[in-house]
């Protein structure tokens, strides 16, 4: 059960699984916070000068009646857009006080958009303007327990943006309560609530400090249940909800702090559950974006199972396990049509549901799926390595095991992968083998008669794999 990072390395079985890709990545304002533009200021005015910008702060904030305020706060986010302004903005004294006191006004539209600018800002990718904006995020994190959903929606999207950014504004977060803000929002019968405060979740564990100041705090806190519940296969399971909280899954269990809790939370149900749904949906619906739920849900049920011995699940764990095997195979047929580059997503759980259970193994076989598995051992070497280590699992089980692996379509496809050239490759067909020779003394005949010693010549002048071709052939011809 292995560690996978954006610099992948498919290597052997049974060491951690540890899957960390980074899904950053910057919201732009929701369709329900764009509005028709009312301001129609000279674009002159808003230049990258600090009179431009000046004078529309001080509109903004003395105009002569609230209209002509909005406009000019309208004329000052249209200058947001552009990073030259933004510079200019942060480096005016007073200008962000100035943007805080428009959002703390009792007026509503100034106070919408005020937080706008903000938003725009939020989209910088220098650290500097998202600290800049630092007096404003404990009201931003006050307004996400307002009425108004619109609202709401918008102050977590900048907030969002702005963890990105700024180790600094994350450390001023967790004090000022953005875990406990967090779930009490994650309450919002509103979906687009919920991805927004999904997005915000994500950027927080995606942190580099998130494994030893947030990801505890978060784990002590409610959100992870109300994560499943909102992950809970249904009428009610919004696909875009999902799939923000699945990946803050992902991150909280490759972290490995304490998944535990999420296993205490019933963690591993839900996402047995999710598998089985989704299993069943690519059968009824030919391309409805299930693929983005589909990876981090393996890639948590990968990481959870690398913790927990699958045979100690229990009694409810066991009685799945066939269908969990037939959904597996379900979703590999349909990546293997649709989208490919996820074949390895659903092999990695095949491996860490095979590498320490008999049960799956025993599963793999009675539902005749080998024969579909072999299938796959072309497409490229990160698939080929998987599958042969999923075999390789299913062998070191013993005798009955490779009983049932032999005779069969299995040397031929053995022998296929010893005329490539990756090691890798290579190294896992020569486990595999040596495996068949010790528990299934048959094959050996087999091996030979098929010209399996001149397909291992070719690799013996390699010195990562000498010592074990010489080790098989020393096996094949004394048998």
């Amino acid at each position: 059960m292995l560690p996978l990072c954006q610099t992948v390395c498919w290597a052997l079985r049974h060491t951690n699984s540890n899957k960390c890709f980074s899904k950053t990545r910057k919201r732009e304002t929701p369709i329900c916070q764009r509005k028709p533009e009312r301001a129609n200021f000279p674009e002159a005015l808003m230049s990258k000068s600090l009179n431009g910008v000046q004078q529309f702060l001080r509109l903004a904030q003395s105009g002569t009646d609230e209209k002509e305020r909005e406009k000019a706060l309208v004329s000052l986010r249209r200058g947001l857009q552009h990073p030259e302004t933004q510079q200019t903005f942060i480096r005016l004294e007073g200008s962000v006080r100035t943007l805080v006191g428009l959002l703390t006004s009792n007026r509503a539209l100034l106070q919408l958009e005020a937080a706008r600018c903000l938003h725009e800002l939020s989209h910088s990718e220098q650290s500097a303007v998202a600290e800049a904006c630092l007096p404003a995020t404990s009201y931003l994190l006050t307004y996400l327990s307002g009425h108004s959903s619109d609202f709401i929606e918008l102050c977590l999207y900048t907030l969002g943006n702005l963890i990105v950014e700024s180790e600094a504004v994350r450390k001023q977060l967790l004090p000022q309560g953005i875990v406990p803000a967090l779930a009490a929002c994650i309450q919002s019968p509103y979906v687009a609530v919920l991805e927004a405060l999904g997005y915000v979740l994500s950027q927080l564990l995606q942190a580099k400090e998130a494994p030893e100041k947030i990801i505890p705090s978060i784990l002590d806190s409610t959100l992870p249940q109300h994560m499943l519940r909102l992950m809970q296969p249904g009428p009610k399971l919004n696909l875009g909800v999902a799939v923000e909280f699945a990946w803050c899954l992902h991150y909280i269990t490759c972290s490995q702090v304490n998944n535990a809790v999420l296993i205490t939370h019933g963690a591993l149900a839900t996402l047995v559950l999710l598998l089985l749904d989704l299993a069943g949906t690519v059968q009824r619906v030919d391309d409805a974006g299930l693929e983005l739920l589909a990876c981090p849900v393996l890639r948590c049920l990968s990481n959870l199972l690398a913790e927990v011995p699958v045979e100690s699940e229990g009694e409810e764990m066991q009685l799945r396990d066939e269908r969990v095997m037939a959904a597996l195979f379900i979703l590999l047929q349909f990546f293997l049509q649709k989208q490919p580059s996820l074949l390895p997503e659903g092999l990695w759980l095949l491996n860490n549901l095979t590498a320490n259970s008999p049960t799956f193994c025993t599963s793999l076989l009675s539902l005749d799926l080998l024969e579909p598995l072999l299938q796959l051992l072309p497409l490229s070497n990160v698939v080929c390595i998987l599958v042969l280590t999923v075999l390789c699992n299913v062998a070191e089980k013993g005798p009955a095991y490779c009983q049932r692996l032999w005779p069969g379509p299995l040397l031929s496809c053995v022998l296929n992968t010893l005329t490539l050239s990756d090691t890798e490759v290579v190294g896992q067909s020569l486990e595999l083998l040596q495996l068949l020779f010790l528990y299934q003394p048959e094959a050996i005949q087999d091996f030979l008669q098929q010209s399996g010693l001149q397909a291992l010549e070719q690799h013996q002048e390699e010195a990562q794999l000498r010592d074990r071709i010489r080790a098989l052939q020393q096996t094949a011809i004394h048998a």
